[in-house]
């Protein structure tokens, strides 16, 4: 058995600020699963721990012995990958590009970088996240990946005749392109599946009248309303619920867009939740290139994008009819309201609207989280209260 420890390279989890800011890299949702479970697929026998940022440390612990094996947070796993990972012997590394992504040693040897050899990577292309929209320019390639694995050797749970299926619903090979699990209900809806796959995870429910272009991901218990428009490539995490209209949008789960309004590419952390009519642009009025606020730069960033809309830390609102600016980031904490366009910066544990921002407590803050987190029977923690402590002790650092 394997002692495998995911760790973070610390520069490329500072620019997935604010999705970081509460998760190790490999918690991160792309595609159908997080980092870490596609990894744990390739080692499903084998221990796995995280090496991070020292306040994520009470949660995210690191659990290490004289032999472990490291793999970076950042890399979306291949099977071919993993074979190279569980042949190493100790001391040796493997680097793609500039990166090491992965090492077999101690953790002292690590932290050291005492390695012994080096090989670099060839046998494939491997993806990998290193900014925010990365997060969602890549979600439908790894989707379809992840749709192929999980689903292989399965049978899905048998398609309504009530729903309107648009192409071909099996690819050349026989492979199905729609799979629902046990417990969810598709009825009355339209599937188009011409451009790539869907899958309805465990006990979710696509409501009548709703229409979905593949690639589409719904993960466990999540509700899609009545007459929601939802374009590829869009991954729902577990127990979010969505409305409106969605487009190329990552929700990392157990946050709402329930009702009408535009939200398209776009990274939405957990226990979000967007009121009803709550719309972001993804596109400047002028065409130009999309510049995205960078938290270790203290600065908007080139992203070379046209396309880019909003980017929401856990436990961040918008009140109904609120309005966002192309490739606006929204921090932890933060409770959008009023009318107008806030700025595209908003930092964490902030309050208001267009008109100005006021500081939020972390008494006012744990209140709501904990009302919140109940609604689905989840606890907010006192180590979570902890690292919501550190993020708030950080926050000016960032603004």
């Amino acid at each position: 058995m394997k002692n495998i420890i995911i760790f973070d390279i610390p520069e490329i989890r500072e620019n997935l600020l604010p999705i970081t800011f509460t998760r190790p890299i490999s918690h991160i949702r792309i595609g159908i699963s997080t980092i870490q479970e596609k990894w744990q697929h390739y080692f499903p026998e084998d221990n796995f721990s995280h090496l991070t940022t020292e306040y994520l440390q009470p949660k995210f612990a690191t659990c290490s012995t004289n032999d472990n094996y490291f793999v970076a947070g950042h890399i979306i796993p291949t099977a071919n990958i993993a074979a190279h990972i569980a042949e190493l012997q100790s001391g040796e590394g493997i680097k793609h590009g500039e990166d090491l992504i992965a090492f077999r040693g101690s953790i002292d040897d690590f932290n050291s970088q005492k390695i012994t050899k080096t090989t670099e990577y060839t046998a494939e292309e491997l993806t990998s996240i290193h900014w925010l929209y990365d997060i969602f320019s890549l979600n439908e390639k790894v989707l379809t990946e992840d749709f192929l694995r999980i689903t292989a050797g399965r049978t899905s749970q048998p398609i309504s005749s009530t729903n309107t299926i648009i192409g071909n619903p099996a690819f050349e090979d026989g492979t199905p392109k729609i799979f629902i699990e046990e417990g969810a209900s598709v009825e009355g809806a339209f599937l188009n599946v011409t451009n790539g796959v869907i899958y309805i995870g465990k006990n979710s429910e696509v409501m009548e009248g709703s229409c979905i272009r593949a690639p589409f991901a719904a993960c466990e218990n999540v509700f899609v309303n009545m007459g929601c428009k939802i374009y590829g490539a869009t991954t729902l995490g577990p127990f979010c619920k969505v409305g409106g209209e969605l487009n190329n949008v990552v929700m990392i789960g157990y946050s709402n867009k329930a009702h009408d309004g535009f939200l398209g590419n776009a990274v939405i952390g957990e226990w979000c939740n967007l009121g009803a009519g709550c719309s972001a642009s993804n596109l400047k009025n002028d065409y130009t290139e999309i510049k995205l606020w960078n938290y270790p730069a203290h600065r908007f960033l080139r992203t070379g994008l046209q396309f880019c809309g909003l980017i929401m830390g856990d436990h961040s609102k918008a009140g109904v009819n609120s309005i966002f600016n192309t490739a606006t980031v929204i921090g932890v904490g933060v409770n959008i309201h009023g009318t107008g366009f806030p700025r595209n910066f908003v930092p964490s544990f902030s309050e208001g609207s267009s008109a100005g921002f006021t500081d939020v407590s972390l008494v006012k803050f744990f209140a709501i989280a904990e009302r919140a987190m109940s609604r689905r029977h989840v606890e907010l923690t006192e180590i979570d209260k902890q690292i919501f402590h550190n993020i708030f002790s950080i926050a000016d650092n960032y603004k």
